[in-house]
């Protein structure tokens, strides 16, 4: 296989959302495997609605999940090479003038389901004289185009859902240019596509309906066919599509809560398919993952709670060197003897402030048991503390007090941490030192 030309291909209208981010990703990591190319293309023909803080989001967002783009290209700078194929179209008959209005075209639709005909377009247009045609354009009218369909049966084999096909004398010719010259979404994707060599559009499947169209206008423009490849959507937990308009699950709002670009990943490419959803750290190991052919055709559920568990679990994995700067950023670095006592207490990195603290103080110690905390207080070995020091501690206390399991261990860290849960304590007592402890163990907040 020659190397893979792949582009995701967002509007700018808002915060992509974690539905739009699966299509981002098994397009950029697909290439990432193959050594080819991804094309990041803003769909921003509605100028009005296409707004640069959003263009700017989205390529923070894919910054942040580790996929830049290759290229960026925007459709509101290739105009010229939309009208140049709209004239090839028209030039061999593919594309032609109508000039009925909405109203004009929902009264033949209600009269054709009332004679049980099914509701496609009647291409009256074709049947205008150049009187008609110059009549009604004097009137004012302007006219919209469509491209006329072969009635054939289109089909192509989908790398996610095998044999398809679509029988295209039961679709209507499909509007390109609107009455104001503006264009649908369809010609100047098929254009770019060919513009760009893209050899493989991977999509969601709420594209398929699209595909046969475009196979079309592919071939009347004399371009090959890419591969498709169209995989399931993501809803959330309880069934609902995503939405932009709705800021559903957000990338903007997933990395502002914390959440780490990998968990993220994981989830969006391997829930619906073969591979057991785990978290994985490395994208290229991720890449090796995507098989199309594996992809379920059922929509995929994106459950927050799953996600904030794989983020656990890719934290408490997650080396020193790795983390060392955030930690630094966070004031909270106290070295790799803390992180790696900490990270299996935490859901988010950030969660790490709340045991430097604990660490370092002011603590303010919970104390049950007076006697019970004198007698170990005169037991403290001496320093310096290390990994043993707790265990010789303890031992030495419960000789001497009879007290095991909780009964031993809960009140100790209770005076030493002020909280009922929380990391090894093995590990944190030489990092809090003897001064603190024993302030703590006194009663004294330290």
């Amino acid at each position: 296989m020659s190397k893979p030309i792949v582009r995701f291909a967002p509007s700018p209208t808002g915060h992509i959302h974690i539905g739009n981010t699966r299509v981002a990703l098994l397009n950029a990591l697909f290439a990432r495997r193959e050594g080819g190319t991804f094309i990041l293309r803003f769909d921003d023909t509605d100028l009005a609605r296409s707004k640069q803080e959003y263009a700017d989001s989205i390529e923070a967002d894919l910054q942040w999940l580790g996929i830049p783009p290759d290229i960026v290209v925007r459709q509101s700078e290739r105009f010229a090479l939309y009208d140049a194929a709209a004239e090839q179209l028209k030039s061999i008959g593919r594309l032609y003038a109508c000039y009925e209005t909405p109203e004009e075209l929902e009264f033949r639709r209600k009269r054709q389901l009332a004679r049980g005909l099914p509701p496609i377009y009647d291409r009256a247009a074709l049947k205008l004289t150049e009187e008609e045609r110059a009549k009604l354009e004097a009137e004012g009218r302007k006219p919209h185009w469509r491209f006329r369909l072969d009635h054939v049966n289109v089909a192509w084999q989908d790398l996610v859902r095998g044999e398809c096909h679509v029988d295209c004398g039961s679709l209507s010719d499909p509007v390109l240019v609107r009455e104001d010259g503006t264009y649908l979404y369809t010609l100047p994707s098929v254009v770019d596509d060919i513009d760009l060599k893209i050899s493989h559009v991977i999509r969601g499947e709420d594209h398929v309906t699209n595909t046969a169209v475009q196979i079309q206008i592919f071939e009347a423009l004399g371009a090959s066919v890419p591969a498709f490849a169209h995989h399931s959507l993501l809803i959330t937990a309880s069934g609902e599509g995503l939405s932009k308009r709705l800021g559903h699950l957000s990338v903007k709002g997933l990395r502002d809560a914390g959440l780490e670009p990998q968990a993220v990943a994981s989830l969006a490419v391997l829930v619906g398919s073969a591979e057991a959803v785990r978290p994985v750290a490395d994208l290229d190991e991720l890449a090796r993952l995507i098989d199309f052919s594996h992809i379920s055709r059922a929509p995929a559920k994106f459950d927050e709670s799953e996600l904030e568990h794989l983020n656990a679990r890719l934290i408490h994995e997650m080396p020193y060197g790795t983390v060392r700067e955030r930690l630094a950023a966070l004031d909270a670095d106290l070295g790799e003897v803390f992180w790696n006592a900490v990270r299996g207490n935490l859901t988010k990195v950030q969660d790490v402030t709340q045991w430097a603290k604990v660490v370092r103080g002011p603590v303010t110690p919970v104390i049950e048991d007076r006697a019970f905390i004198d007698a170990a207080t005169e037991l403290l070995p001496a320093a310096p503390w290390d990994a043993a020091t707790w265990k010789a501690w303890t031992e030495a206390v419960k000789a001497k007090t009879g007290m095991k399991g909780k009964a031993l261990f809960m009140p100790l860290r209770l005076a030493l941490t002020g909280l009922d849960h929380g990391p090894e304590l093995a590990s944190l007592l030489p990092l809090i030192g003897p001064e603190r402890v024993k302030a703590r163990l006194a009663g004294q907040a330290g």
